[in-house]
């Protein structure tokens, strides 16, 4: 009395993740929310944020390069054509004048950045403040002059 065995289909049957009557699954995470964004890439980020609002009253940064470094050069290393750091305190950014066809150049070192901060917030402040003090320094002008909001917030 055995039961006879259906035939095997001929094409395997389609897999889907609708295990158990639930339904597709959907995103891990809403389409406008980031999945995974590095200390780094958000520190790149503050950085494009405060030279794009910058950008926006002085026309002429377009031509400068901005750049993101883990930490600035050993004491007495000679980097770039720049120099280094002579009175002891660890920069947080750097100007890197125009030579030649190179651009000027605005380096902000990231690590002793991030190390002074304690969040997101403190983190973006600073970073604008390195980023109008280098910028001052190219122009030839006080940072209040390029950002009138310098130091108040």
């Amino acid at each position: 009395m055995d039961s006879p065995v259906p035939p095997r289909p001929s094409e395997p049957r389609p897999r889907r993740r609708d295990r158990h009557g639930r339904g597709m699954r959907g995103p891990i995470a809403p389409p406008q929310v980031p999945l995974s964004v590095t200390r780094a890439v958000a520190f790149v980020d503050l950085v494009h944020d405060s030279v794009d609002r910058l950008e926006r009253r002085w026309p002429q940064l377009s031509d400068v390069e901005f750049t993101v470094r883990e930490v600035p050069p050993p004491v007495g290393a000679e980097v770039d054509g720049a120099g280094s750091w002579e009175d002891g305190t660890v920069p947080l950014g750097r100007l890197v004048s125009a030579e030649g066809d190179h651009p000027a150049r605005i380096v902000i070192y990231r690590r002793p950045v991030e190390i002074r901060t304690k969040n997101r917030d403190e983190r973006a402040l600073l970073v604008h403040e390195v980023v109008v003090e280098q910028v001052a320094e190219l122009l030839g002008l006080a940072p209040e002059s390029v950002d009138p909001r310098y130091g108040q917030d």
